[in-house]
């Protein structure tokens, strides 16, 4: 089949297949992190003080805990994001950004269609590609680098001075928590926006959504990767 007959002519739409957008390891990945993020809070906050629901030793045992196993999750799957190029999804489209803040400052309260439609080669609109992509380059770094130094203090702190002692070190991993926890109250939110009340949860639960296809990726998915097409 050529190239040509593969495109179907513009204003014909394209047929709409149930498919697996999330493999196994994203679900797997996604779940494990949003249970790991909260016990980092839970305990983030006990250790602030913020209440008795744990002696402050159990709190920091359970928190560094929590830490170190986010970090271990996240080395594997920087690693699985790189190996499968599944890190192209994070790549913001600028040039549909305007449109797509449009759309949730203003048209989302109006009834407007959403101008973007999840593809296969596209899992995020340009938006959602920014955010995820501050969240693993700046938030979460920010984090593990500040928390490891933090918990290396006993090491380096009889040299510490001024600008670069502990209370810098302290600030920088309060303000990525709380990044962090305004990135998860804005993604708790944003689940709720999509066709159905529980839409977007469902879909991270069972990997399938319903997106278009075009004529070449329908056929290779039914050639080489029937698995990931739903069953009628």
């Amino acid at each position: 089949m050529s190239q040509a007959s593969a495109v179907p002519p513009p204003g014909i739409p394209q047929p709409r297949r149930s498919v697996m957008i999330y493999t196994r390891y994203e679900r797997f990945w996604h779940w494990s992190q949003a249970a790991l993020i909260f016990i980092l809070a839970v305990s983030g906050f006990a250790v602030h003080g913020s209440f008795t629901l744990m002696d402050f030793r159990t709190a920091v045992l359970i928190h560094s805990s929590a830490a170190v196993a986010l970090i271990v999750l996240w080395i594997f799957t920087t690693f699985w994001h790189f190996t499968t190029t599944a890190w192209r999804h994070y790549l913001p489209d600028v040039r549909g950004l305007p449109a797509v803040i449009r759309f949730y400052v203003w048209g989302i309260l109006v009834g407007a269609p959403h101008p973007y439609s999840k593809t296969l080669k596209r899992k995020q609109n340009a938006l959602q590609s920014l955010a995820y992509l501050s969240f693993m380059v700046i938030i979460g770094p920010a984090l593990w680098a500040s928390g490891i130094i933090y918990l290396a203090y006993p090491l380096w702190g009889q040299w510490a001075t001024g600008i670069l002692g502990l209370p810098t070190v302290v600030f920088v991993h309060t303000a990525a928590a709380d990044l962090m926890m305004i990135f998860v109250i804005i993604h708790i939110y944003m689940t709720t926006t999509g066709k159905t009340f529980t839409h977007y949860v469902k879909t991270m639960i069972t990997g399938y959504d319903t997106i278009e296809l075009t004529p070449a990726e329908a056929a290779y998915l039914e050639e080489e990767e029937v698995s990931r097409l739903a069953k009628s």
